[in-house]
């Protein structure tokens, strides 16, 4: 089963991404990015869902992070946010993410075709 590091702060968020897709992938929960960071050293993850606005370290900072770690550096990451302003999209795209969702999830296929498109392009 792929395996997904969910790096969300907001619990009802983590619940619906589980809802959606933990029947078909292993989501892993982080709640902050050094949590996350950590645990995807230890045990890295197929895909990443990774929330903009976390306390402590925010999402681009995880990304960058994650960009340079040789283990680690070419997981597909999603950028999950809130920040759905015009520009937002081509300004975390062109921060390195590789794909972009707006929160709140609405769109539940959108979310699990997503996924799905990224974890084939690794195969």
């Amino acid at each position: 089963m792929k395996r997904i590091a969910l790096v969300e702060d907001n619990a009802d968020n983590r619940l619906l991404v589980q809802a959606v897709l933990g029947d078909q992938y292993q989501v892993i929960e982080y709640e902050d990015g050094a949590a996350a960071l950590a645990g995807m050293a230890a045990d890295p993850p197929d895909l990443v869902l990774l929330d903009i606005s976390l306390p402590g370290m925010d999402g681009t900072e995880v990304l960058s992070h994650l960009r340079r770690d040789p283990g680690l550096g070419g997981l597909p990451v999603v950028a999950l946010t809130a920040h759905a302003m015009s520009g937002d999209r081509e300004r975390f795209l062109g921060a390195g993410f590789d794909a972009y969702l707006s929160k709140p999830i609405v769109d539940f296929d959108a979310l699990t075709t997503l996924v799905e498109s990224l974890l084939a392009r690794r195969q």
